[in-house]
């Protein structure tokens, strides 16, 4: 059936459509209450006026349609499909910066607490989202030292040999290793947990107490000190650390943008008890070919027609409309006020199914003047400086650098020094490595290190990249020096885990690691892979990254051929009758290069060996000149 005659035919109930191109592709995803009469919409001259609905509708070949039973399930469904198929014609969230999870393994038989950014239905528990972001770090942080809950990445569905660090050093019950703890013993450490993570605070003071008191008369001292060590923790953290709660009548999430020249920057504050406890910043470019001018159905419709608009205007109201659902629908915790400085067509709907999916109420407001209007001004004015930072390449501070990096590969602190690996060789031959490092701001050229690989026959990235970074980590364990606050290897999965094998051997099980594939500029955080970091091209955090790469392969390549350079050298005498190694090297020794060892007299080189083989290199090196 012809596309057209397909719209014609539409049902007039509330439903999800998704217009396809010639390859089947989705290229579009909307909603409506009536169907019929808005994909109809699509028609009108005044729509294909516009920009983006001219280009959809020349490229649209197809349609399809998703029959609901109300608006509520159309925003959802609509929310749903344009994060999984992402068509480039819809306005898709875009967002340097997603706040973390805390994470607690219910499912395993030894669980442990981690921090994502990715919510996934596998059975684990997930609190948060956590503001700032290096709250969730300080928390998990916290329940190692206080509840001995580990996030290492060791295998805890069988026994191993021996314990790692983190249990030596008290920060792990040590289920990794039989008889260090019982599953009682770690189950109760897990409940605690729990119950801290969950605000639960009253209850959870209450089950240590009656614990401290049991283990004091029974004369187990140590276990009644380190119960009480966790009371203390838990009281202190009543005062400086709060979880964000659904009870909390001051919180509130504001909005403000500012757009100029077809790029769009919006700035979301985060107001937590009544103050703001971080920002977040959202881009766009080319903004106008994504946005409809006409977005009116039926009769209004029809005056559109008559009345085409002159240019595609800038609608902040569907921009919002779509970053909010996106935003919002599938969140565990939304904050009970959203503030915004424009309108849209389904603010009310929206908020009424956020309302019925959350169990508060959840307002969506416009505020026009007052203490709320002011805090939406200052959105404003905060998303203008954002877009001449990133529109006008203003070059950012070193610490918004490191504050960006560390948010953006989940690093526990601000990164001071980064080292990167990188492997060169040509069909396995002369394999080399280096080491870059990056520290306080800039390379390190001082601190940069070379490596031939040893032990590695053949083309193997992977082996040669495990025997470099265990041959690193064991020196500096050995001399009792810091780690890096990040490990960063040029190559994909298969590198990532040939480094991570290699820390994991030394016991460096929380040492933070990532790598960054080439064309695809990827980023995989190590005990993140299936959530890759994907960074905007103009991300201050990717050029930095790409330049430690970068600069880590150039000194990779000039080792290379460096050796392949000595290896040719080498070989030339070696091809002499009469040389054979120890030759070779005293002559190298003596004039200290091959350049010299050619310029050198017959009776020069009778100096250093026999004058018979004297003459054959001087001959050798000199057949030119004779055949002339």
């Amino acid at each position: 059936m012809d596309l057209y005659e397909k719209i014609r035919t539409l049902p007039t109930q509330p439903g999800v459509y998704l217009y396809k191109n010639a390859e089947g592709e989705v290229i579009y995803v909307g909603k409506a209450n009536n169907l019929r009469s808005r994909v109809r919409s699509y028609l009108l001259e005044a729509s294909q006026a516009n920009a983006k609905t001219g280009s959809l509708m020349r490229e649209a070949v197809d349609l399809d349609y998703i029959l609901v039973a109300n608006e509520h399930e159309a925003l959802a469904l609509e929310n749903n499909l344009i994060k999984q198929r992402k068509p480039r014609f819809n306005i898709l969230l875009r967002d340097d910066k997603t706040y973390p999870y805390v994470k607690l393994t219910l499912a395993d038989r030894f669980p442990k607490v981690f921090v994502t950014r990715r919510l996934r239905k596998d059975g684990a528990a997930y609190y948060g989202p956590y503001f700032p972001g290096n709250l969730a770090y300080r928390i998990v942080e916290l329940i190692h030292r206080s509840f001995l809950v580990p996030s290492c990445k060791v295998d805890l569905s069988r026994y191993h040999p021996r314990a790692c660090l983190q249990y030596y050093i008290h920060r792990c019950l040590g289920p990794c290793v039989e008889g260090l703890t019982t599953p009682e013993i770690y189950s109760g450490a897990v409940r605690d947990a729990q119950l801290f993570l969950e605000g639960r605070h009253a209850e959870l003071e209450r089950t240590l107490t009656t614990r401290m008191m049991a283990a004091a008369e029974a004369e187990q001292f140590e276990a009644a000190a380190r119960l009480r060590d966790q009371l203390s923790t838990v009281h202190q953290l009543q005062e400086k650390q709060r979880i964000a709660s659904a009870e909390q009548d001051d919180d509130a999430d504001v909005f403000g943008y500012h757009f100029e020249d077809g790029s769009l920057a919006v700035n979301l504050f985060h107001v937590r008890a009544g103050k703001i406890v971080d920002r977040r910043e959202f881009f766009w470019e080319d903004l106008p070919t994504l946005l409809e001018a006409n977005t009116t159905e039926g009769a209004e419709a029809e005056f559109a027609e008559s009345n085409p608009p002159l240019e595609a205007p800038f609608h902040a109201g569907q921009v919002f409309s779509a970053l909010l659902k996106q935003l919002y629908i599938d969140q565990h915790y939304v904050p009970r006020s959203i503030l915004l400085p424009v309108d849209f067509d389904d603010r009310e709907a929206l908020s009424a199914l956020l309302t019925g999916r959350t169990g508060h109420r959840i307002e969506i407001a416009v505020p026009q003047r007052g203490e709320k209007r002011s805090l939406v001004d200052l959105a404003g004015q905060n998303a203008k400086q954002s877009y001449t930072q990133r529109f006008r390449v203003l070059e950012p501070s070193r610490k918004a650098i490191q504050e960006a990096l560390a948010d953006a590969l989940m690093l526990p602190e601000l990164p001071r020094r980064i080292e990167c690996f990188d492997i060169s060789h040509i069909q396995g031959t002369e394999t080399v490595a280096s080491l870059v490092v990056w520290e306080d701001g800039k390379m390190n050229k001082a601190a940069y290190r070379k490596f031939k690989v040893k032990t590695v026959l053949g083309v193997d990235d992977f082996a040669s990249m495990h025997e470099v970074v265990e041959r690193r980590y064991r020196r500096l364990k050995d001399e009792k020096q810091p780690m890096p606050s990040l490990v960063l290897v040029d190559g994909g999965l298969g590198q990532l885990h040939a480094a991570a094998e290699a820390l994991e051997s030394l016991g460096f099980t929380t040492q933070p690691l990532a790598s960054i594939a080439k064309k695809e500029e990827v980023i995989y955080l190590y005990g993140n892979e299936e959530e890759p970091i994907v960074l905007d091209r103009r991300s201050p955090v990717l050029h930095l990254v790409q330049l430690i790469r970068d600069e880590s392969h150039r000194f990779a390549i000039g080792y290379h051929r460096q050796r392949r350079a000595m290896r040719d050298r080498d070989s030339e005498l070696l091809n002499i009758p009469g040389v054979g190694t120890q030759t070779r090297q005293r002559l190298l020794t003596h004039f200290g290069s091959l350049r010299d060892v050619q310029q050198a007299t017959a009776e020069s080189l009778a100096a250093v060996v026999q004058r018979k083989t004297a003459e054959m290199i001087w001959q050798h090196f000199h057949k030119a000149e004779q055949a002339t």
